[in-house]
Order: structure tokens, then C-alpha cells, then sequence
């Protein structure tokens, strides 16, 4: 059966309208990227709320955290290599260190951002929000959990970051399979005796394909959508080391700072003595490519999830 795909960052500017709507507070910002973030769909229905920033997005950061002073709640969006990186200083002291109520939303995050090449793939934005006090780190696998995603942090009070892909992504989730998450709690997607894989964001389809791969050589896969990076399941996953005897993260990120370190340093403090694998970016530079092409060869993919789980197995 073919897949239904829906890109996150249509759900993320319809949501804004939707939230704009019953909530005058809620502002949204923009550095010169309104078209492909999406958020131009909230500009075109309520333009007095929404602040077209140009190229300066560390000026962004710095108003948003204004307005958020004056009791706005602020959207705040760009590429995820702009939202964070370029953005730093002002993200660690006007928004985290004054704790106040920003929401950076970004968009074309990882490797999958394709042809635009390394300079635009931002595979360490998990690492470098997650390590802020203060912050939320959120990554939404398709547009029905973006769409939730998107309205608890304008309903959850405090700093937080969240990050979408470039492409439209497969369906994962009806809306009734949402309705109910919360921030700091990890979607079980199935029951496993043997491994578990815990994914985020764009990898998670990637991570259900493999779990079909598997069960169909007789291997009983424990499956979780670790959507909220920080603040950390740890329960959920502590859960799953009594369970199983093999845990797989699979990010779209380095393996360094992201899900896969966040999980370790959970079973690390736990006395995990069973196998576990990060898969992710191998802490390299990527390259420029046809989406697809490039999650192959740097081994993002459920094949290779899969071939992992089979030889994590094997010990």
C-alpha cells in the first residue's frame, strides 16, 4: 500500500491561523523566509501580528523575547541552521536565560534539506538547544503531531524549540492518536520483547518500516516516538531496558548531543548492561545531494535500522 505524505510545515502555518484565531497574544516573526516556512499563511490573515524581520535573525530572537515581556507569545521561524545556530547568543540570554515565552519553530532540519548541502543541514540544533536550561526541545515525526505540537507550546509556558523537515513526510498519525500527548512523554507505538527502537522526527517512519522488516523474520520490536527530546522520558525508556535486551535510537543528527546521547545517559545512570546502537550523522559534514541519495548513504534509513537490530541480536 502506498503512503500518504503531508508536509509538517503546512500544518505548522495552519495551526498558527487556527491558534491565531481564538488567542489575540499569540505574534509570529519571520527572517525573510515566510514563504517556505510556512508561516505566511499567518501573515496574510492577521498582518498586524506578524513581523516580517529580514536577514537579521539574531535581532528576531532579541524582539521576540521583547514582545514575550510584554505578554505576547511569540512564533518565532527560519531554517533550523538560522534558528540556532546563527542565533546562539541572543537564544541563550534573552530567551533561556530570562526564561521567557519564545517558541522557535524551524524548519528544513537535517540532512534531508538535500541539494542546499552542508552549509544548510543543520544535524546539531538537538544538541545545542538541549543543553540550555530552561528549553524544551520538541521534533514532530508528521503533520498530525505537529499539529498538537504546535498548540501545546502555545499553551505550555516557557522557552522551547521545535524542528520539521524540508519534504512532506508520510502519515503516521490520525488525529485522535494525538489528541492526547503531552510534552516529557514518549509515544509507545508498540509492544517488544526483543529490541527497542527509539526514534524522533523524520526518522520514525523510517524506524516503523524497519519494525515491519523485522517482525516478518520473527524479531518482536518495542517501537517509541521519543517526540519531546527535553524534557527526557526517562521512565518510558528504563521501562523498555527491563524489556528488552537491545536498544536502537535512529535521529536525523548527529550522533553526538542529540536522542541517541540523551538515551544513554539515561541507561548509562541506570546500569544498562545490554546492547545499544545510535544511529545518526557519524559525526561528519555532509554533502549536497537529492534527499533520498543522501539519507542512503549516510545510512538513515530502515534498511539499515534493521540490519542494526539484526546484529545488535546476534550477541
Amino acid at each position: 500500500m502506498s503512503k500518504e505524505y503531508v508536509n509538517p510545515r503546512n500544518a505548522y502555518g495552519e495551526t498558527l491561523v487556527e491558534l491565531g484565531k481564538v488567542n489575540p497574544d499569540i505574534v509570529v516573526l519571520d527572517a525573510d523566509l515566510s514563504k517556505s516556512t510556512k508561516t505566511i499563511m499567518f501573515a496574510k490573515q492577521y498582518p498586524d501580528r506578524f513581523f516580517e524581520m529580514g536577514i537579521a535573525e539574531a535581532n528576531m530572537i532579541s524582539t521576540a523575547a521583547g514582545l514575550a515581556s510584554c505578554g505576547k507569545i511569540p512564533f518565532v521561524s527560519t531554517f533550523a541552521v538560522f534558528a540556532t545556530g546563527r542565533v546562539y547568543d541572543q537564544i541563550r540570554m534573552d530567551v533561556a536565560y530570562s526564561n521567557m515565552n519564545v517558541k522557535i519553530f524551524a524548519t528544513h532540519g537535517g540532512v534531508s534539506v538535500g541539494k542546499d548541502g552542508a552549509s544548510h543541514q543543520m544535524i546539531e540544533d538537538y544538541a545545542l538547544m538541549r543543553v540550555l536550561p530552561n528549553m524544551t526541545v520538541l521534533s514532530p515525526s508528521d503533520a498530525a503531531q505537529t499539529r498538537m505540537i504546535v498548540k501545546l507550546m502555545a499553551e505550555t509556558h516557557g522557552p522551547m524549540y521545535a524542528r520539521v523537515g524540508r519534504d512532506a513526510a508520510p502519515v503516521i498519525y490520525k488525529k485522535e492518536d494525538v489528541d492526547d500527548i503531552s510534552i516529557g512523554k514518549g509515544l509507545l507505538l508498540s509492544e517488544g520483547s526483543d529490541v527497542t527502537i527509539i526514534a524522533c522526527g523524520t526518522m520514525v517512519s523510517y524506524a516503523l518500516d524497519a519494525k515491519e522488516r523485522l517482525s516478518k523474520e520473527g524479531i518482536s520490536v518495542r517501537m517509541i516516538d521519543m517526540f519531546t527530546l527535553k524534557p527526557l522520558d526517562a521512565n518510558l525508556i528504563v521501562k523498555s531496558m527491563r524489556k528488552t535486551n537491545a536498544i536502537i535510537t535512529a535521529e536525523e543528527h548527529s550522533i553526538i548531543g542529540g536522542l541517541g546521547s540523551a538515551v544513554a545517559e539515561v541507561i548509562a545512570e541506570h546500569g544498562y548492561s545490554g546492547r545499544f546502537k545510535r544511529i545518526g550523522v557519524n559525526d561528519v559534514f555532509c554533502e549536497s545531494g537529492d534527499p533520498k541519495d543522501l539519507m542512503e548513504k549516510y545510512r538513515l534509513n530502515d534498511k539499515h535500522i534493521a540490519s542494526i537490530a539484526k546484529e545488535l541480536l546476534k550477541h
